[in-house]
């Protein structure tokens, strides 16, 4: 063979050699764009489980990766810009926790990969055409398979607290995603004779008017819908709730943790755990559109008993036993 032909073809080899392979070759450092409401997250368990995740995929955060972290923290009209700035920057891929931040990346790039999670209902969202096949550069994490879970912690704040009459409904009325799950609520609340109240919180600043409002209503409990802004300020929530006297009831188990009475839905650090997979799966040349959308396999009841008993009530029996979690 002729040197020049030789040279030839060892050019069209190495063009033909995965992209992935030649970056681990070449020393590559992939740069993530995490784009998300949650300042805390690099420093929770969920952000631990997810830069986990990505060291069992053989991508370690400092060494071959570098995570460019971005936040709303409660401005939902930062997201575009957010993502604008990702895209600018040139990542090799986006992480999206939330349908806001998922919507406002795929609206900023078609182009480079996004792995969203803590997302409801990404098809009735538009987020990706269906579970199987998103068809495009984006697939995720689903956060609640149903928006009837809604209805379902309904349920089970009744079977708590049988004497649930007036229940609260913590809000953003301009949220599409909580048009939906106080839609939920209302359907529920009929049968289970309970009048519902939505108290609304549009920014993190609002948060304790809302609740001195709450208080003069007198409600029997307060109902947590979920999203982004709720998930942000749990603490805060929470306490506002115990100076009231309200017990608390949320999507997110951390929310229990730190003095809810209860929560159901699943769990949050397994989510940011799968995030990662599918990060480091796509980093090594999957294509998105070729990773079907996770769902959930495991929700978890949660009650905090330690709760219970600074509220005064009797958790019954039965529902302890069907608990996955018994904070006492």
């Amino acid at each position: 063979m002729r040197r020049r032909a030789f040279i030839t073809l060892l050019g069209g080899a190495a063009v033909a050699w995965p992209l992935a392979a030649r970056a681990e070759q070449a020393g590559k450092v992939y740069r993530i764009g995490f784009l998300a409401n949650d300042p805390t997250i690099p420093t929770t368990a969920a952000g631990a489980a997810f830069r986990d995740g990505l060291s069992k995929g053989g991508f370690v955060e400092g060494d071959n990766i570098l995570i460019d972290w971005r936040f709303a923290e409660g401005r939902a009209d930062r997201y575009a810009e957010l993502a604008s700035t990702l895209v600018r920057l040139r990542m090799d891929l986006i992480v999206a926790s939330s349908g806001l931040s998922a919507i406002a990346a795929k609206q900023a790039t078609r182009v480079i990969p996004i792995v969203f999670l803590n997302v409801s209902d990404p098809v009735g969202q538009g987020i990706v055409a269906s579970l199987a096949y998103s068809g495009t550069n984006i697939t995720g994490v689903v956060e609640d398979e149903s928006a009837q879970l809604t209805a379902k912690r309904m349920q089970l704040l009744k079977d708590a607290i049988p004497q649930t009459a007036k229940l609260a409904v913590l809000m953003n009325p301009d949220s599409a995603t909580d048009q939906v799950q106080w839609q939920q609520l209302e359907l529920a609340a009929s049968s289970l004779k309970v009048m519902l109240r939505p108290v609304v919180a549009r920014r993190a600043s609002e948060f304790e008017s809302t609740f001195a409002a709450i208080g003069r209503d007198r409600p029997d409990a307060l109902f947590v819908i979920n999203s982004g802004l709720n998930i942000t300020n749990r603490r805060l929530i929470v306490e506002l709730a115990a100076e009231s006297r309200l017990p608390v009831m949320s999507p997110f188990k951390e929310a229990t943790e730190v003095g809810g009475l209860m929560s159901y839905g699943s769990n949050r650090v397994d989510r940011f755990r799968q995030a990662a997979v599918y990060v480091t799966k796509i980093l090594k040349g999957a294509k998105p559109s070729d990773l079907p959308v996770e769902q959930p396999t495991k929700y978890e009841l949660v009650i905090n008993l330690k709760t219970a008993k600074a509220l005064g009530l009797d958790i019954p029996p039965t529902l302890l036993a069907r608990a996955d979690e018994v904070i006492e």
